[in-house]
C-alpha cells in the first residue's frame, strides 16, 4: 500500500481511492463482456483488473471480500461484483455492477444461440463457434494462472 493519493491507488488506511461513476460504469460493462469461465475464471479476472491493473483495491480488501462471499449462498463472483460496486458508489453502484456483470454475457449467449439456430448447419459458422471454445478456455486459464502465481 502506498501513501500516494492518486486516482488509481489505495491509501494507507486501506480505503479505495475515489473513482468516478462513469469510469466505474465503463469498467463493469467491460467486465460483463470479458467474464467467462465460471466463478474461478471470473474472480481471477476481477482480481487481475481491480487489484493489479486498476489498483482500486488492495489484495487484503479483495481477499477479505472474497472470503465473505464464499460464505454466502449463491454465485460468489456475482456477489463480489455487486459488493465492489457498492463499495465504490453505494446502492446504485452495487445495482449497476451486479447488472452489468450478467447482462452483457447474457446478450452474447442469446446472440450466439440465435447464430447457431439460424446458421448452425453452415460449415464456416460451425468452425467459428468451435473456435470460440479454446479461445475462452485459454483466457480463463491465463487469468487463473496469474492469480495462482500471485497467491503462492
Amino acid at each position: 500500500m502506498t501513501s500516494n493519493h492518486s486516482e488509481h491507488t489505495v491509501d494507507r488506511h486501506n480505503r479505495p481511492a475515489p473513482v468516478a461513476f462513469g469510469q466505474a460504469f465503463r469498467f463493469w460493462l467491460k467486465l460483463g463482456f470479458i467474464s467467462f469461465g465460471g466463478p474461478a475464471g471470473q474472480i481471477a479476472i476481477m482480481h487481475q483488473e481491480l487489484v493489479e491493473r486498476q489498483r482500486w483495491l488492495s489484495d487484503q480488501r479483495f481477499l477479505h471480500a472474497l472470503n465473505y462471499c464464499r460464505l454466502l449462498p449463491g454465485p460468489e463472483a456475482q456477489q463480489l461484483t455487486a459488493y465492489f460496486g457498492w463499495l465504490r458508489h453505494r446502492k446504485l453502484g452495487g445495482i449497476v455492477a451486479g447488472g452489468l456483470f450478467v447482462l452483457p454475457s447474457w446478450l452474447i449467449l442469446i446472440g450466439l444461440s440465435w447464430l447457431y439456430l439460424a446458421y448452425g448447419q453452415v460449415a464456416a459458422v460451425t468452425g467459428v463457434l468451435y473456435g470460440i471454445k479454446p479461445t475462452v478456455t485459454a483466457m480463463v486459464f491465463s487469468a487463473i494462472f496469474c492469480c495462482m502465481r500471485r497467491f503462492r
